[in-house]
């Protein structure tokens, strides 16, 4: 029933449809749009205000942390306090989604699997000599964040796979009820489809990032231990004391939870949240795209967040990867300036199976470092791998 008060458009009346994605709303995102260009334009003003200039290479340094100088330094996030060019946006969806619709594809293509298309990045090649390296992100964003990462990673002799989950980024958003419910199972079984399809040879290498499809990715490598050459995880809930960050916890209220789920700027704004760094607009466009024109995403992570059972996840992961039960090679690679989940959760991993898993902290990175200092993890997978 809520889903057709929430989405009025949906068309209901076509039951023998196997699969349908969901229609534009842009009555929520044209309202949500106007209203974060100006509160990232004001916030953005009252930060750069607060920080101090820094200092000429001849003067006495601290050693204390600056979160300025961490956005000056870090070449990839350089310039992400500066105020944009040009004013705040209209809000006209339309005009926006004219602006973005082509960004944020970089080395990606549409395959088809099962039932279903999903959207794959991919660099390097085949007879790539250093292996084979699988990307998997967390909800709710998508492929895009590890778009540098892979590419450097390709230069370096590996051949690399990004996919966006189903329900997420550019990939198929079906409706639950039509051949796909969100499921912890069900994600696996599509996943295991699309490693046949794209003829990824085990064993091969896996990373993985962030909250609820990212922990599915970690409970699919319990599932297959013998798929997985080395395990390389980034800032990740992996115990049961791993704090669950509010999004999901109002996705899982009713009625509320459908309102939350179509926040166009939700992905953006969940990650800046975690992290030190304020995204560019560059950047914050194609995270929000997916949320900006369509309904779908926001409906298929409100499904699979209120399927999934977060203490049973983590519960699984903790005891999965502890000491002998997981012998495979595990690198940690960890954002110290997560705001969701902090450095004592790595290090309480860590403790489990001391043997198999080894820490690498990032200084200056957030909950997702591939996107905050993408140099830093490309250096520590480089060395693992």
């Amino acid at each position: 029933m809520a889903w057709a008060l929430f989405s009025p458009s949906l068309n209901l009346s076509l039951p023998h449809t196997t699969k349908t994605n969901f229609n534009r709303t842009q009555w929520f995102t044209t309202k949500t749009s106007r209203a974060a260009t100006t509160r990232r334009t004001t916030s953005i003003r009252a930060n750069a205000a607060d920080q101090k200039q820094p200092k000429d290479k001849d003067e006495d340094t601290t050693s204390g942390f600056s979160p300025f100088a961490f956005v000056t330094d870090n070449p990839s996030s350089r310039e992400a306090i500066q105020l944009p060019e040009s004013p705040a946006e209209d809000g006209n969806v339309g005009e926006m989604l004219y602006r973005i619709e082509d960004k944020g594809k970089e080395y990606g293509s549409y395959i088809k699997s099962g039932e279903f298309i999903w959207f794959v990045r991919e660099t390097g090649s085949a007879e790539s000599r250093r292996g084979t390296i699988v990307f998997l992100h967390g909800a709710p964003t998508q492929s895009y964040s590890y778009r540098v990462v892979m590419s450097e990673m390709s230069d370096y002799g590996f051949h690399c796979f990004a996919p966006d989950w189903i329900g997420f980024g550019f990939s198929d958003k079906p409706q639950p009820g039509y051949g796909f419910d969100y499921t912890e199972k069900e994600f696996h079984e599509e996943f295991d489809k699309l490693l046949d399809v794209l003829g990824v040879k085990s064993p091969f290498f896996l990373v993985v990032q962030g909250f609820l499809v990212g922990s599915f990715g970690l409970t699919w490598a319990l599932k297959n231990p013998s798929k997985i050459l080395k395990l390389a995880i980034l800032n990740s809930p992996l115990t049961v004391s791993s704090p669950i960050p509010g999004l999901f916890q109002k996705l899982r209220i009713p009625l509320y939870g459908e309102f939350t789920c179509q926040n166009a700027i939700m992905a953006e704004r969940f990650i800046e949240a975690g992290s030190p760094y304020v995204l560019k607009l560059e950047k914050a466009d194609v995270y929000r795209l997916p949320y900006l024109s369509s309904g779908g995403p926001g409906f298929a992570l409100l499904e699979a967040a209120r399927k999934v059972n977060f203490r049973d996840i983590l519960s699984q992961i903790a005891e999965g990867f502890a000491s002998g039960r997981w012998d495979k090679p595990i690198l940690l690679v960890w954002g110290i300036s997560d705001k969701y989940l902090p450095q004592s959760i790595a290090e309480e991993f860590q403790e489990g199976n001391p043997t198999a898993i080894k820490l690498k902290l990032i200084e200056g990175a957030g909950h997702m470092p591939q996107e905050d200092w993408p140099e830093k993890v490309i250096e520590a997978l480089r060395v693992y791998f």
